[in-house]
This record gives structure tokens, C-alpha cells and sequence, in this order.
């Protein structure tokens, strides 16, 4: 058996036990909201996938399947935005035109304008079409919040695609890396918040975010680094605890920020806001900030990137 299948088999029986253990206990305990830990596991499964064909077929798969992610991602993005000017609709039709751009160059291996293409030229094109014979009104607010949604759900999740590209070789096994650690790093703060948290960092964002559940994630999100570094990564022992302690701290900030920003956009629309707990937006919001800053900081370091 070769190693990537061997891996991809203990995978798929690590999600199994998981999702089993996670049914029994929502058994047990209907007085607990595991929610977020059903639908966390819910991306695994999809994350899997994705990984099994990159790894067993062509990365290219995978690149749709990611680009495909990043749409649905910006689409509720875009649906929690409170505007039905035909200006804005117009403005979002563009954002949703930059994705496959912003996928064709990974494809192409362009990395200067993978890095450019949505934080400067797409900056600077996107007024465009708002600001001929639209007038002045809601200019700043249209713009600005479409420009995020594109930084957020399409710049830094299209990071996790390039990963296959940039390093064939260590490519598809990276990505897991962040995955399980992004993952793994929400889970236990969602469990330690649960069970241990009394100091919330954004109570009216998120109550599942609290100082203790930050602590422990941190802890079991570094050492899991260090103890699975040598399965999945050329990393050594210093560089593996460094990039846990990275993803750790950019994927707190990542739920904290669109945990506030949902808030933000659907204040008076709680019915929404519950709904979205289960959206794409949900799932993938510490991946916004950890595909990015796992990947620069790699590449910094490495001559394989």
C-alpha cells in the first residue's frame, strides 16, 4: 500500500470514529448544543474528499472543488449584505467574475498575479462599475464591503488551492496539515468554551469564543503540530511548533472577525444570523486567515514553495 493511500485510510477511519463518538454523545447529552462540532464535521468529510482527489487524481480536481467553495462563500457572504439596489447586484456579478481569474492563475502557476490580482487590480476596477451614472449614494459601503468579501471568502481561501501547485510534492499534504490543525483548533475551543468558558471574548457575536477555550485551543492546536508534523510535513520540531502557535492565534482571529462581521451585517435579524451558523461562511471562517498565513510564512522559509 502506498503511503498516500495509507494515509488517506487512517483519515478515513479517524473521521469515522469521530462522527460515531459525536452521534453517541449527542445522544447522551441533548442538553448540549453540539452543533457547531456536527457541522465542523461535516467540512472534514468534504475536506476528505477534496484531499482524496487531489491526491488519488489530479490536483485540478481539487482546484474546481475549492473554487467551487470559495463561490458559495461569497454568495452568503453577499446574501447577508442588505441591499437590493440593481447598482450592487451589478457589483457582485463583478466579484463573482474574479473568482475563476483568481483560480485560472494558480492554475497557470502565476504566482505575482495570484498575489496582485484580488488586493490591487480587482481593488482598483471594482468602483467602476458603481461609480458610472450610479451616483454617490451607499458608494462607500457597496464597495468596501464587496472588496472584503473578496479578500475574505476568495483571497485567502484560493491560498489552500495553490498549495498542490506550488509544491507538487508536499503539496496535498500540507493542505491536510492546516486543515486538521485549523479544524482541530476550533473544535476544542468550541468544547473547552462549552464546558470550561466563563470569560467571552465577543458576547454578542459568538458565546461559543471565551478566553479559556482560546487558551486550550492553543495548547492542543501547538502540540498537535508538533506530534503529526513528521506524517505530514519536511518541517523539523522548532518550525512545526512555531506554524502550530501561527495557525492557532490566525484561526481565533479568523472566527472572531467573521463572527463580529456577520453580527455586524444581520443586527435585527436573528432568525438569519441562527441559520448562517450552518452556512459555507460557518464553516471555513478560520480557513479565511490560516490557508494565508500558513502559506506565506512556508514559503518564506522554504525553497519548495
Amino acid at each position: 500500500m502506498s503511503s498516500s493511500l495509507f494515509t488517506l485510510t487512517l483519515i478515513f477511519i479517524a473521521l469515522l470514529v469521530i462522527h460515531i463518538v459525536y452521534k453517541i454523545i449527542t445522544r447522551l447529552q441533548p442538553d448540549k448544543d453540539y452543533s457547531g462540532i456536527g457541522n465542523k464535521i461535516k467540512t472534514w468529510w468534504g475536506m476528505f474528499v477534496i484531499f482524496c482527489l487531489a491526491t488519488l487524481f489530479n490536483p485540478i480536481v481539487s482546484l474546481i472543488s475549492l473554487m467551487v467553495l470559495t463561490f458559495f462563500a461569497l454568495k452568503e457572504y453577499f446574501s447577508m449584505i442588505r441591499s437590493t439596489r440593481k447598482a450592487d447586484r451589478r457589483l457582485f456579478l463583478w466579484a463573482y467574475l474574479a473568482i475563476p481569474v483568481q483560480f485560472y492563475w494558480i492554475y497557470i502557476g502565476w504566482y505575482g498575479m495570484f498575489i496582485v490580482f484580488i488586493p490591487l487590480y480587482v481593488f482598483l476596477v471594482l468602483p467602476l462599475p458603481r461609480l458610472i451614472n450610479k451616483g454617490t449614494v451607499g458608494f462607500l459601503r457597496s464597495v468596501s464591503s464587496t472588496q472584503w468579501g473578496l479578500m475574505l471568502m476568495v483571497f485567502g481561501l484560493s491560498h489552500l488551492a495553490y498549495f498542490p501547485f506550488a509544491t507538487p510534492e508536499y503539496g496535498s499534504k500540507l493542505v491536510l496539515f492546516l486543515v486538521v490543525l485549523t479544524q482541530l483548533n476550533d473544535v476544542v475551543h468550541y468544547l473547552a468554551s462549552l464546558y470550561l468558558g466563563k470569560r467571552k471574548v465577543v458576547p454578542t457575536a459568538n458565546p461559543f469564543l471565551t478566553w479559556e477555550g482560546f487558551a486550550c485551543a492553543f495548547v492542543v492546536t501547538t502540540a498537535a503540530s508538533y506530534f503529526i508534523h513528521p506524517f505530514l510535513t519536511p518541517f523539523d520540531a522548532r518550525f512545526a511548533l512555531f506554524i502550530g502557535v501561527l495557525i492557532a492565534l490566525a484561526g481565533f482571529f479568523g472566527s472572531l472577525t467573521v463572527s463580529v462581521l456577520k453580527r455586524d451585517l444581520l443586527i435585527g435579524d436573528d432568525n438569519k444570523f441562527d441559520a448562517l451558523k450552518k452556512s459555507y461562511l460557518s464553516r471555513v471562517d478560520s480557513l479565511t486567515y490560516t490557508s494565508p498565513v500558513m502559506f506565506h510564512v512556508v514559503r518564506y522559509f522554504f525553497d519548495f514553495m
